[in-house]
């Protein structure tokens, strides 16, 4: 089975941890007066975040774990607080005592550590990368995040479904519309409510057009970090122009407010000639950038990810695909009626990721033009009920789970699981056998968000 998340909820007298499978959910209590549960780590390896989170959340103690570290508490962070607990409701917290964070690394002769961030040299987001290495050789890599913790969880609890929108939206602004949609989702299941079809489309609609934005951002960032950055500037422009759509239909760029059920008016004409201008420009891209010998002399067999690694950690999104993993939450009815066509590559490198991005692109204008729609419909909402409640939604990284468990009107307890939860924790697999250098354009071909991962 694949692991789609672990997190635990807080009950009267016990936690409940909940463990999400493809195939089933699993749910096991555990006293607050001794907070055991066994790790899945030794058969899923990627369920050690989840199982630290846990942990730094709840005080709940995984036993036989491999690694019992501080997952989202810095090194200055309260030991013994535990922040998602119902009784924890301090606004601030003063600092402890400095307790230095072991990474894990490689002795031997020639043998030395490489520290990059959580400071970077551009504008991003923080995070640590620990390499080992051997002269320019990687070893190993370790990845390190949650510098930017921001307490989402607990936030959103206390709040209505309608409340919580504007945060859910904003939690990582290059999945925004997948967010809402599983909020959307979320939202239909607690009113028992259903979407009239047009609505679907054009939500459906939106989603390709966030992947299409990303896509080609990466479709230019990978080529110019291997020093071709012809590539950028092309891509740069043909993503504005698609991020000039998505503020044209939604009213921002970033999509901000995009998923509702209000009646909207939708310029088709426009629509279209945009999808036949982009799809002129992607069909000019991909001949002129496969006809560049060297750049693919620095794609191929660099940051391979093999196919059995791909499912040991339960990788999701691009990431998988390029391995061979056939895993896509839009491969349903829905989803194929309107043009969808699950496409994976083989080889696992730089290379893979970058051709499943063209062919993800493409098949994303094919869908577009399926999915246009001149106007959707108001929906009015019944009662919100009680309850527990899940949705998925497939982002530009990868599958997207969210639950919502909502009492009294109110969000009793919050999560989420981004995609990039699960990619980050399968990038030191890439590392071995390249070189130092190659990093960057390692970690590109993957897009993994920061946002999504430091809640």
């Amino acid at each position: 089975m694949r692991l789609i998340a672990r997190y635990a909820v807080e009950l009267e007298e016990a936690y409940e941890v909940v463990t999400v499978w493809d195939e089933q959910t699993d749910r096991v209590r555990v006293p607050k007066s001794d907070p055991h549960i066994e790790t899945l780590s030794r058969t899923h390896p990627a369920a050690i975040w989840f199982e630290r989170k846990m942990h730094d959340d709840f005080g709940i103690i995984i036993d036989n774990a491999f690694d019992n570290r501080p997952l989202v508490h810095q090194e200055r962070f309260p030991r013994g607080l535990h922040p998602m607990q119902k009784h924890f409701t301090q606004t601030a917290i003063e600092p402890a005592e400095y307790l230095p964070y072991k990474y894990e690394a490689i002795g031997g002769d020639g043998v030395f550590e490489v520290a990059v961030g959580p400071i970077h040299a551009g504008i991003i987001e923080p995070g640590h990368f620990q390499f080992s290495q051997a002269g320019e050789d990687m070893l190993h890599q370790e990845v390190r995040h949650f510098y930017k913790y921001r307490a989402v969880e607990k936030m959103l609890e206390g709040k209505t479904l309608q409340e919580a929108k504007a945060i859910i939206e904003r939690i990582s602004g290059n999945e925004s519309v997948a967010y809402q949609t599983a909020w959307r989702d979320i939202v239909l299941q607690a009113a028992k409510s259903e979407l009239p079809e047009a609505n679907r489309k054009y939500h459906a609609l939106l989603l390709e057009l966030e992947r299409i934005i990303h896509h080609l951002t990466d479709l230019g960032f990978i080529p110019n970090d291997a020093g071709f950055g012809a590539a950028l500037a092309f891509c740069s422009k043909l993503s504005e122009e698609a991020r000039r759509q998505m503020q044209c239909l939604t009213g921002h760029r970033f999509g901000f407010g995009a998923i509702s059920f209000d009646e909207v008016q939708i310029d088709t004409e426009a629509l279209r000639v945009y999808l036949d201008d982009l799809e002129k420009e992607m069909m000019f891209f991909e001949e002129w950038i496969t006809d560049i010998p060297s750049l693919w002399d620095r794609f191929d067999t660099t940051g391979i990810l093999a196919h059995h690694k791909a499912l040991k950690y339960d990788t999701v999104g691009v990431v998988a695909r390029a391995s061979g993993v056939a895993q896509d939450r839009r491969d349903n009815d829905f989803y194929r009626t309107h043009g969808f066509v699950l496409h994976t590559e083989k080889s696992g490198d730089v290379a893979a990721r970058f051709k499943q991005r063209l062919a993800e692109v493409k098949n994303a204008i094919v869908m577009m033009r399926a999915l246009l729609t001149e106007t959707t419909e108001s929906v009015v909402l019944n009662e919100v009920h009680g309850g527990d409640y899940t949705a998925y939604a497939e982002s530009s990284l990868g599958e997207l789970f969210m639950n919502i468990i909502v009492k009294d009107g109110i969000i009793e307890r919050f999560f989420v699981r981004d995609p990039s939860f699960m990619n980050w924790q399968a990038l030191h697999l890439m590392m071995p056998g390249n070189i130092i250098a190659d990093f960057p354009l390692i970690n590109k071909s993957c897009d993994l968000s920061y946002a999504g991962n430091d809640l």
